[in-house]
């Protein structure tokens, strides 16, 4: 039982092989001292936070701005793009326009000049409609497309002059025209039907 007791007594009192317990004693003026060191850290975080704050929120204006900036300006520039887009072609028609009235300014005309002239203004015409990307749709004795024709007759295939397959052009009443890949004015045309 001794064994028993030395081991509580041990137990109650852990230190006493340790050498004598020293109380840590606090002098108040370090605790005071520590105290205002860590208020005094504190205080200059918090100021630097709310510095980073301040910097953070002129930084998310600014970017705000600028964005609004942009939209604005691309509006602007959309509008206008929008707004001259057909200048470049309306410009290349005006040699056109000029050729048309100096011709009909002309007081006596012979008809071998008329012809050249109106060679001359047609060549005009072709070369603003290339600049322009305008290009003629003429398609005799292709298949026919809705998307492209706009069919007004019918006529036997066999009716004309090289004989045409069914469903296919037999001849054009007025071309069309295509501006890029956009049909502007589909061609008027006839399209031959099955015998």
């Amino acid at each position: 039982m001794s064994e028993t007791n030395g081991t509580s007594a041990q137990a109650e009192n852990p230190s006493s092989d340790a050498g004598p317990q020293v109380t840590p004693t606090f002098d108040e003026n370090t605790v005071n001292n520590t105290s205002e060191t860590a208020q005094d850290t504190l205080t200059t975080r918090i100021e630097g936070l709310e510095t980073e704050l301040a910097q953070a929120r002129e930084a998310t204006l600014r970017v705000a701005a600028d964005m609004e900036n942009l939209r604005r300006r691309t509006q602007e520039d959309i509008a206008k793009a929008h707004k001259f887009a057909s200048e470049a072609f309306a410009e290349s028609l005006l040699s056109v326009r000029d050729a048309l009235e100096a011709a009909l300014a002309m007081p006596e005309m012979s008809l071998d000049s008329l012809r050249e002239g109106v060679t001359v203004t047609l060549r005009q015409l072709e070369s603003a409609f290339e600049k322009g990307k305008v290009t003629v749709i003429n398609p005799i004795g292709e298949k026919f497309d809705p998307n492209v024709h706009q069919a007004v007759a019918m006529v036997p295939g066999n009716s004309v002059t090289p004989e045409v397959s069914p469903q296919h052009i037999v001849a054009v009443l007025q071309k069309g025209y295509r501006l890029h890949d956009r049909v502007l004015r589909p061609a008027l045309v006839s399209v031959a039907q099955s015998t």
